[in-house]
């Protein structure tokens, strides 16, 4: 006969169970450890009875030799239960089939509900976390976003994984900071912010516009922020450019929406020093060329950084 194990996700609600796992749960004596388990009032409610036992996997792998057993895994998955039954039933004489069935799955996304919650008890019961600001995150934010920068440029996608991930715990620590405020949000906010962006300026995929090509979806996407920033209020074209940014880039931004709206292009004499004026031209000249200035200085910074090391190593 055979013991059936099977495996609900934490991540999905319970009593949501797919139809083979109603199939085993009707099909034989159903036996769980974990007295507190979620599924239980569902199974119940059912008319399912489950047995509470102490876990002991000789004994399940003895007693599936005469009757179907299914056992309801704790959510963590009884890892450690489950290698001890694979033993067992390979030291017995008649081993039963022993089947996994999942009983739900988790949709993609649904890792992100782990975080939310790791960082719900962080807020709460470590000092550290349960003191940060906006303000005394920001630093962080701005760290882990050049350390993904850094591993891009490296090409190292292995550790792009990590960085992004320390990125992805910005937003969920400023999302849970930002929920203790009266006027608060929280990160279903920020996801139902981004998402409805998201359809808003992509009509070519979630509407009836037709496009030809990337530079007519760039076209779109121009011409819907600009609506959004009349709606808003906002007057200026520059409104919405960071000044926080570094320097080329925030040069390169600026260039870019003053030329939308065909804004003079030079800088008196008087408005900057004769090298500010150098360089905001050789801005100027990198777009012109295709490039992305901060990018071709940083590269450039990186390859004197490796010929310093080489001297170095060599003196």
């Amino acid at each position: 006969m055979p013991l059936i194990l099977l495996t609900t996700s934490p991540r999905v609600a319970p009593g949501l169970l797919g139809h083979r796992a109603w199939q085993v749960l009707r099909s034989g004596r159903v036996l769980t450890g974990t007295p507190d388990h979620p599924q239980l009032p569902y199974l119940a409610e059912a008319g399912i009875e489950v047995e509470v036992v102490a876990p002991d996997p000789a004994r399940l792998v003895r007693e599936a030799a005469g009757a179907e057993i299914v056992w309801l895994a704790a959510q963590e998955g009884d890892e450690d239960l489950m290698r001890a039954v694979g033993r067992a039933a390979l030291a017995a004489d008649e081993p039963p089939l022993i089947e996994m069935v999942p009983g739900s799955y988790d949709l993609p996304g649904a890792r992100v509900l782990d975080l939310v919650a790791v960082m719900d008890r962080l807020r709460v019961q470590c000092p550290w976390d349960a003191k940060q600001t906006h303000e005394s995150l920001v630093p962080y934010l701005l760290e882990e976003a050049y350390e993904v920068v850094e591993t891009v440029e490296d090409g190292d996608y292995p550790a792009l994984r990590e960085e992004l991930g320390d990125v992805l715990l910005q937003v969920a620590f400023h999302a849970r900071v930002a929920k203790e405020r009266a006027d608060g949000f929280d990160i279903d906010d920020v996801a139902e912010g981004i998402v409805a962006k998201l359809v808003r300026r992509h009509p070519h995929v979630f509407g009836e516009v037709t496009v030809e090509g990337a530079d007519e979806v760039n076209a779109n996407w121009e011409a819907i922020k600009a609506a959004e920033r009349a709606e808003k209020g906002r007057e200026s074209a520059l409104d919405g450019v960071p000044l926080g940014q570094p320097a080329l880039t925030l040069a390169a931004a600026l260039q870019r929406r003053a030329d939308r709206i065909g804004a003079p292009a030079g800088l008196p004499e008087d408005a900057a020093s004769a090298l500010g004026r150098r360089l905001f031209e050789l801005v100027r000249q990198a777009r012109a060329d295709g490039l992305d200035p901060e990018a071709e200085l940083r590269a450039a910074a990186r390859a004197y950084a490796a010929l310093v090391r080489s001297w170095e190593q060599r003196a």
